[in-house]
């Protein structure tokens, strides 16, 4: 089989239902981001023949049955991100524990780039608190460009998270969605705030930093997306004045009590009722 793209659901929907059919199913142009090969390791001890785990060509030797085994998940590493920007554009000092920080790829070096400090003690991740974060520029001067790509490039949902930050960063950044539609589509609303964002074209913007020297402002503002709405949280934790963010229920289905995490950090912040 191969895949038309590296998709993360597709390959894990193939490969589950291989493993038990009959004879050998060979899965090209398969994804081979963490959670895959958590999935394969865990087949794996349970009986299954899966070979190539970790890359994009898979052979999977069906069996007749699969025994029990015990797993530990791996953390969200979109979580992860999301709370290293919040960390930067709120200038707190932030503890993510238990990070597994090998299984995290490029995402680290993504976020030093846009000038975040971070210390990796055991396997927490330690962001200080920073007035200022500098982007990077490239060897020749030129701007810093941040681009998704299939693993181990970087992850498609944490560009808006990467774009939410850059707004306060010292410099500029090119920001350039590649792998969707409609994922800049929330811009407007961070401009609204006081952003200084060039919507270039339907995927790629660019950000010219504030440095931390005006704050952005609250707004009321509806989230469209799962990363979409966290990165407009993110900036409204960070904005001067009172948010308001309707359709939750985005976030909701990829952060579990977000809202009771974010008052343990010491945020206010309020769920209501409509």
């Amino acid at each position: 089989m191969l895949l038309d793209e590296a998709s993360v659901t597709g390959t894990a929907n193939v490969l589950m239902a291989a493993v038990m059919a009959k004879g050998t199913t060979t899965i090209f142009n398969a994804a081979c981001e963490p959670y895959l090969v958590q999935l394969c390791r865990m087949l794996n001890r349970m009986g299954a023949k899966i070979q190539g785990v970790g890359s994009n060509l898979l052979t999977i030797e069906g069996v007749e049955s699969l025994g029990g085994t015990t797993h530990t998940m791996l953390p969200d590493m979109i979580e992860i991100g999301s709370f290293i920007g919040l960390a930067a554009m709120t200038g707190s000092a932030i503890t993510i524990k238990d990070v597994h920080f090998n299984e995290l790829g490029m995402i680290p070096e993504v976020f030093r780039r846009l000038g975040i400090q971070m210390e990796l003690r055991g396997d927490d991740i330690f962001i200080p608190s920073q007035d200022t974060y500098e982007v990077e520029t490239f060897m020749d001067g030129s701007i810093m460009t941040i681009a998704d790509a299939p693993w181990p490039g970087f992850t498609p949902d944490l560009i808006s998270i990467a774009l939410v930050v850059a707004t306060q960063a010292k410099g500029s950044v090119l920001i350039h969605q590649k792998m969707f539609e409609s994922r800049l589509f929330f811009v407007d609303k961070l401009i609204e705030m006081g952003a200084q964002i060039i919507l270039c074209d339907p995927h790629r913007a660019t950000i010219i930093g504030l440095n931390h020297q005006y704050a952005l402002r609250g707004i009321t503002m509806s989230s469209p997306d799962i990363r979409a709405g966290v990165a407009l949280l993110i900036a409204a934790l960070s904005a001067k004045g009172k948010s308001q963010i309707d359709n939750i229920e985005q976030i909701d289905r990829g952060y579990q009590n977000i809202d009771g995490r974010l008052r343990a950090l010491g945020a206010n912040i309020e769920r209501t009722e409509n």
